[in-house]
C-alpha cells in the first residue's frame, strides 16, 4: 500500500471531516461530548490551520483519498507549546507505521517553528494511539493545560522538543 503525506488543501475539508467523523463513531466518540467530532470547525480544516504556526497534514492512499490526518496549532495562552490535533486514521490505514509518520511529521515541523513542547489530549478508548504517544516520548499529566474544549478527554500528555 502506497500513501504519502501533503499540506491539506481547500477541497479536502468534507473528506477529512468524514474520516474524522468514521473513527468517531468506530470509537463510540460522540458529538455530545467534547471530542473533536463536535468541533463546530470539523468542516473547515484547511481555514482553521491557516494561522501562524499551524499546519494540518493529510494522508493518501493510492486511490488519490484521504485515510488520516493530524495537525498542530499553537496552545492558547501557552506560546512556547503546540497541540497535537485531530489525529485520526482509518482502519484501513492502520498497522502500516503511518500514524508514526504523521507524527514524525508533526514533531518535525513544531521543532522547526520553534515550540518547545506538544501537548495532546486524547481518551482511553484510543488504547492503540495511547501506546504510540507514549512510545514516541510523550508523558502524562496530572491536568489539562489551556482551555481546548475538549472537556471529556481524559488523557492529557505532553512531551518536551528537544
Amino acid at each position: 500500500m502506497t500513501l504519502h503525506i501533503r499540506p491539506i488543501q481547500p477541497s479536502d475539508n468534507p473528506h477529512i471531516a468524514q474520516v474524522i467523523r468514521d473513527v468517531s463513531a468506530e470509537f463510540g466518540l460522540t458529538a455530545d461530548k467534547g471530542y473533536s467530532v463536535a468541533d463546530p470547525t470539523l468542516d473547515t480544516l484547511f481555514e482553521v490551520y491557516q494561522v501562524p504556526k499551524s499546519q494540518y497534514w493529510v494522508l493518501i492512499n493510492e486511490q488519490n483519498n484521504i485515510v488520516g490526518g493530524a495537525g498542530i496549532a499553537p496552545l492558547a495562552g501557552m506560546p512556547e507549546v503546540c497541540e497535537l490535533q485531530k489525529m485520526y486514521m482509518l482502519n484501513s490505514a492502520r498497522g502500516k507505521g503511518l500514524a508514526q509518520k504523521l507524527i514524525d511529521q508533526c514533531l518535525h515541523q513544531a521543532k522547526r517553528l520553534g515550540y518547545k513542547q506538544c501537548y495532546l489530549e486524547s481518551t482511553a478508548e484510543l488504547k492503540a494511539a495511547l501506546t504510540l504517544y507514549e512510545k514516541n516520548g510523550f508523558q502524562h499529566l496530572d491536568a489539562p493545560w489551556g482551555n481546548t474544549g475538549h472537556s471529556d478527554c481524559e488523557v492529557v500528555m505532553a512531551k518536551i522538543l528537544s
